[in-house]
């Protein structure tokens, strides 16, 4: 049986890794939260042995780089900024350092992203932010991400979002 799927088009391929890029940029931002790796580290070990690579079975999708790397720089150059953003958009009683590391790095990225990346729509930013966390986390937490990011987005894109 012939394949019929059409090969991916330009704006899919370049979504798909953008998306592989989150997810690195996540992980990264994890690793270097529990370990205390530093910034130029987690670039080398990344780009040379986790970005569209196999490690450990599994295949990484090849990731757009630059968009990892502006992610990942920019959550640490922005952290403190960031941080009473997400701290304000949580349940009292649940501020971030109560937070899972990964669910924290996928915070800050989507919040950077929702700030900084003006060039992705705000909800595809939540969106793949919510699929990122799915790949750790229960659905229950997943649900927290997409309220959370929104509340950050509402703040940052009000136009987009519609305030309120």
């Amino acid at each position: 049986m012939a394949d019929t799927r059409k090969p991916a088009g330009p704006a899919e391929k370049k979504a798909n890794r953008r998306g592989a890029a989150r997810l690195a940029a996540v992980q990264a931002l994890y690793q270097m939260d529990i370990a205390g790796a530093g910034i130029n580290d987690i670039f080398a070990e990344f780009e040379s042995h986790w970005l569209g690579n196999e490690v450990e079975g599994d295949t990484y999708l090849p990731a757009e780089a630059a968009f990892f790397r502006d992610v990942v720089s920019g959550v640490v150059r922005d952290q403190k900024k960031l941080d009473p953003l997400i701290d304000e958009a949580l349940s009292k009683g649940w501020p971030l350092k109560r937070i899972e590391a990964i669910l924290r790095a996928v915070l800050r990225a989507g919040a950077y992203e929702l700030e900084h990346r003006k060039d992705v729509p705000g909800r595809v930013v939540i969106s793949e932010y919510v699929d990122v966390a799915n790949a750790f986390v229960d659905r229950e937490e997943t649900g927290m991400v997409n309220a959370v990011l929104d509340q950050i987005g509402r703040q940052f894109r009000g136009d987009e979002f519609g305030r309120g």
